[in-house]
């Protein structure tokens, strides 16, 4: 419908504005308009369930729908067909706001993906460094092992030879007297095998094998043990990350009911209720909360450049986890120590790890004593030579010639030789036995330090619950109250603060549970 103009000329525009002075709203409506206001962020901060998001242009478009409707109820609004017809009906797109607000928040979250702990610990066991260079390192052992296997083949040459000879001369009758000259030929060549294989050495080819293979379970433990440690980084990483982020929130949360408070004060300071002071006492408050919420900030960029690191990925990649979904506490069971420090015994990798050291040194003391023992080989070999000068009779022609035998070989010197080596090896298998001692006790008090840190976790998210739920409390009182004039903002403040504090206090020792408990599945070996 379109609007009818009474007086289409020049003068339209100076009866527009007669019609807005006309119609402007009296200092009593004003004043009605600024109490609804005042009131709406009273109920806004005296609800225990204040909402975690910005509001404040919600109950500023209800302000300004409040004030465009007190005026359309006092101007008549002439149209085409109808004259002087008012409508009463109070608008609710402020209400919709204030219901869909907090979903429209969260829409830009939608698209992202979103990881959690256990999919971000499937990507660092693909690309974390730490990880390939473990899996060089037993590639490597692995490779070692087939070299000392490579060992127990025969050996086996073949070689040739061009050269050209002298005058083959031989004295009869001593060096002084005149020699016979035999006749061969100014040049010469020869071709051949030779075929060596080891039948017995004390068995330190065979040993030598086994050691590599406790090498390798060694190495393969190494990995296990380094597996666990990027883990537990990772989950270090991560939980900061969900804490640094709900800090955000929190901050976030309390800087724009700071400033809808902040409103609320100046608008009581205006009508003469409270002092200026109260004013720049909620200034330098929010102050401080913004430059909090900067430095949390920063440690959230710091959080997520470090999970990528560990992922395996760019610096800069973009990076989102389910922070907004609630740490599940009760899957932790509490068990009890001894268990913890029976698996730890059985499958921990750090003291798999000293045990099989004690398998290497031992094997190793084997090692020392096969030098007493005999070596037994097989050996063949055969050539071809051109001239035959070596057996007489002499001749120009091409001769053949080889053996095959069992060759037995046993040195003396060991005898007297070996006897420190063997000392020294039994030292440091003695050492190796007092280490897995050590490390046993080391674990025994690793297991019990991780599990009173998880008990002492679990009672502090108790304690920090029931502190929320006081804090909570003591902010809606002592918020009420001083609206009605009958406590101080710095009561107030305080309250506040140490409401913020308890949030945070209930989200890190949520964090730290679970820390706590990933610390201790991973010193135990099965994380």
């Amino acid at each position: 419908m379109k609007h009818k103009i009474i007086k289409p000329d020049k003068d339209f525009e100076l009866e527009k504005q007669a019609e807005k002075s006309e119609y402007k709203l009296s200092s009593a409506d004003e004043e009605i308009i600024d109490k609804a206001y005042i009131y709406w962020l009273a109920c806004a901060y005296s609800s225990p369930l204040m909402p975690m998001v910005d509001l404040s242009f919600a109950f500023y478009e209800l302000k300004k729908m409040l004030k465009q409707w007190l005026e359309k109820r006092k101007k008549p609004i002439i149209y085409e067909n109808k004259t002087n017809e008012k409508y009463n009906t109070v608008p609710i797109l402020g209400i919709l706001l204030l219901l869909f607000a907090p979903n429209i928040y969260a829409q830009h979250t939608e698209n992202e993906q979103l990881l959690s702990l256990e999919e971000i610990w499937k990507v660092v066991e693909k690309n974390n460094r730490q990880l390939k260079l473990s899996d060089l390192n037993l590639q490597q052992s692995k490779i070692e092992i087939l070299e000392a296997k490579d060992r127990l083949l025969p050996e086996l040459s073949v070689g040739g030879d061009v050269k050209l000879n002298s005058k083959f001369l031989i004295y009869d009758n001593g060096l002084f007297s005149s020699p016979q000259d035999v006749p061969v030929k100014g040049y010469g060549y020869g071709v051949g095998y030779n075929l060596n294989f080891n039948l017995y050495n004390g068995g330190k080819d065979k040993r030598n094998i086994a050691m590599k293979k406790e090498e390798d379970t060694r190495k393969q433990y190494e990995v296990d043990l380094q597996k666990h440690s990027v883990k537990y980084n990772v989950a270090v990483a991560y939980f900061d990350l969900y804490k640094f982020l709900h800090f955000y929130d929190f901050l976030h949360a309390e800087i724009e009911a700071e400033k809808k408070q902040l409103r609320l004060i100046e608008s009581l300071h205006k009508n003469g209720t409270v002092l200026k002071s109260d004013v720049l006492r909620t200034s330098v408050k929010l102050s401080q909360l913004e430059l909090n919420l900067s430095d949390v900030t920063k440690k959230i960029e710091i959080a997520k450049q470090r999970l990528n690191i560990l992922m395996g990925r760019e610096n800069d990649m973009g990076l989102a986890i389910k922070y907004e979904d609630t740490i599940e506490l009760n899957a932790i069971t509490d068990g009890d120590y001894n268990d913890y420090v029976n698996i730890a015994f059985n499958e921990s990798p750090e003291f798999k790890i000293v045990t099989s050291d004690i398998k290497v040194s031992e094997l190793n003391i084997k090692q020392v004593k096969a030098t007493q023992l005999p070596k037994v080989s097989l050996y063949s070999n055969y050539n071809y030579n051109y001239p035959q000068i070596s057996f007489y009779p002499y001749s120009n022609d091409l001769w053949g010639f080889g053996q095959t035998g069992i060759k037995v070989q046993y040195s003396i010197d060991n005898l007297y030789k070996s006897k420190h080596t063997i000392a020294r090896a039994q030292v440091v298998s003695n050492q190796a036995k007092e280490k897995a001692e050590m490390k046993k006790d080391e674990i025994s008090l690793q297991v019990k330090e991780a599990y009173l840190q998880q008990q002492q976790a679990l009672e502090s998210v108790e304690t920090a619950e029931q502190n929320i739920i006081k804090s909570t409390e003591t902010v809606r009182v002592i918020r009420s109250s001083y609206l009605n004039q009958e406590s101080l903002l710095t009561d107030l403040l305080e309250a506040e603060n140490a409401l913020l504090e308890a949030k945070f206090n209930l989200i890190t020792a949520q964090t730290n549970v679970k820390v706590s408990h990933i610390r201790l599945l991973a010193i135990v070996g099965i994380l």
